[in-house]
């Protein structure tokens, strides 16, 4: 099943390569230039330390923000539908506030004591993994209606169930790539 995914994933990719158009580009285009320019700029601007902060304060905001009891009637006043607004701008807040919160915590120092910018292979990983969190949370807060003008491969990796899971737990695993190299790194100047 895992075997037929990846070559439905690969045949999407094939035919979003075969449209893209400069000349007009589309959301979808849009989303793999943030991906792989956001990753660059944000990457080597923040340094691994801070990107494994604002991972941690991305986690907590997005547990709070898919938790949020949200009120119809609250929502009502609102011109946007399905709480679109109220979970973003929840999520965003706490996001905001949980990060500087955290910088200046017990935490920070004891996972980014050392103010390390890190190995680029690390900045590179952590950093995209995190902007195609980030992608995917956002797109997932959206409501549907608007996500049937993305192209299928972007669902696909973004929106879909197991695109949502994946971006959730494969940073997570970055981070442990991350730890065990810094460790062995370590252990080898020892």
């Amino acid at each position: 099943m895992l075997c037929v995914s990846m070559v439905a994933i690969a045949a999407q990719f094939s035919e979003f390569a075969r449209n893209i158009s400069w000349s007009h580009p589309t959301w979808d285009l849009f989303i793999v230039v943030f991906l792989l320019v956001g990753t660059l700029i944000y990457g080597f601007s923040m340094g691994r330390d801070r990107i494994i902060m604002i991972m941690v304060a991305v986690y907590i905001a997005l547990v709070a923000a898919t938790h949020l009891p949200y009120s119809p009637q609250f929502g009502a006043s609102l011109p946007i539908t399905n709480g679109f607004f109220v979970k973003i701008s929840t999520f965003l807040g706490l996001f905001v506030v949980l990060f500087f919160m955290l910088t200046r915590s017990a935490l920070n120092h004891a996972i980014a004591g050392s103010g390390a910018l890190g190995r680029w292979w690390h900045i590179l990983l952590l950093a995209f993994l995190q902007v195609g969190m980030l992608i995917s949370v956002v797109l997932g807060f959206l409501p549907g209606e608007w996500l049937t003008h993305l192209s299928l491969l972007t669902q696909t990796i973004f929106v879909s169930p197991w695109g949502k899971f994946a971006w959730v737990l494969i940073p997570i695993f970055g981070l442990l790539i991350v730890g065990i190299s810094n460790d062995n790194a370590r252990a080898s100047y020892d």
